[in-house]
């Protein structure tokens, strides 16, 4: 088991990049992180990686061994799951990821219970906003709200979210209700955008008569935080674009007003993603089911306000 250990702490430094985010990634230290290398290094009689002072790049032989020690540890996984299908019972690690206010809202309260359900199953939660490398991170199952590109990851519908333009009444009696879409540009009202690195949507798609339009609106500051958004919209400073389930309490009680009801955002997809072989373990099947259920089940309730 210590030679499996060395070569998994081997093969996270390799996708990390160095020791200390694959020792974070294992939950060891970076000390320990590298005399396992030096171990395995050791034991295999050549340098696996050239040491530079902001990472790790594999050599030649690290490179080579990289391909196989990869294929083992899946093997293995991959064996384990079947011997957990077989069993009935699944245990191990799963490493998910949502955003942040997806996270807070729907996901991690469900953590506890899906643990007091299957408690042999051990959850990672990783709440961010930024679009994280799944494969990379390693991560099983990834919650997202928007459209998913990747081709290498597989995904599971959860269900269509309907977003809604909304702003305070401080700041739509200061600058005027927009009633026309083309009054956000025109007028130069306030769009406050999530942006982060790798983001897709820099504009606003509206559902128009003649079918979905987009808009180029602009702010004067954005964020990578959806809940910061969502804070600076009640404070009066500008229009958001959101799942309506994420802003519908403050509708209620009249913090928020929807506008352009008319033509609202084009909805947005709820989703798991995962890479290929992860739907093989029991224990994704068995988180998958249950977040999905879960989710739907929530969302119905704010939207119903429960």
């Amino acid at each position: 088991m210590a030679y499996l250990d060395n070569i998994a702490v081997f093969v996270r430094v390799v996708e990390l990049g160095n020791l200390s985010a694959a020792g974070r990634d294992m939950r060891i230290s970076p000390a320990v992180a590298s005399n396992r290398i030096k171990e395995l290094e050791k034991h295999l009689g050549v340098r696996l990686f050239n040491r530079t002072t902001r990472q790790l790049m594999p050599t030649e032989h690290g490179t080579v061994f990289y391909t196989g020690a990869k294929q083992v540890l899946d093997a293995i996984t991959e064996a384990e799951a079947a011997v957990a299908a077989l069993s009935g019972q699944p245990r191990g690690t799963i490493k998910v990821t949502a955003p942040l206010g997806l996270g807070r809202r729907l996901i991690a309260s469900g953590i506890p219970d899906f643990h007091d359900k299957y408690p042999d199953i051990e959850v990672r939660l990783r709440l961010s906003d930024h679009n994280v490398d799944i494969m990379k991170e390693g991560i099983d199952v990834a919650f997202r709200l928007g459209i998913i590109e990747d081709s290498s990851l597989r995904m599971r519908g959860i269900m269509e979210c309907e977003r809604v333009l909304v702003a305070a009444p401080k700041y739509l009696e200061a600058r005027g209700e927009p009633v026309e879409p083309q009054e956000l540009i025109g007028k130069k009202h306030d769009c406050l955008m999530l942006r982060y690195s790798g983001t897709r949507e820099y504009v606003w798609t509206l559902q128009m008569p003649g079918g979905p339009q987009k808009f180029e609106v602009h702010g004067p500051y954005d964020t990578d935080d959806g809940d910061v958004l969502t804070g600076w919209a009640l404070s009066g400073r500008g229009i958001i674009n959101k799942p309506r389930f994420e802003v519908e309490p403050f509708i209620r009680d009249q913090r928020l007003k929807v506008i352009l009801a008319k033509t609202p955002p084009t909805p947005v997809q709820l989703a798991a993603v995962y890479p290929h072989k992860k739907l093989q373990d029991p224990k994704v099947r068995l988180l998958l089911d249950f977040m999905a259920d879960r989710c739907q089940r929530l969302i119905k309730d704010i939207l119903a306000g429960k």
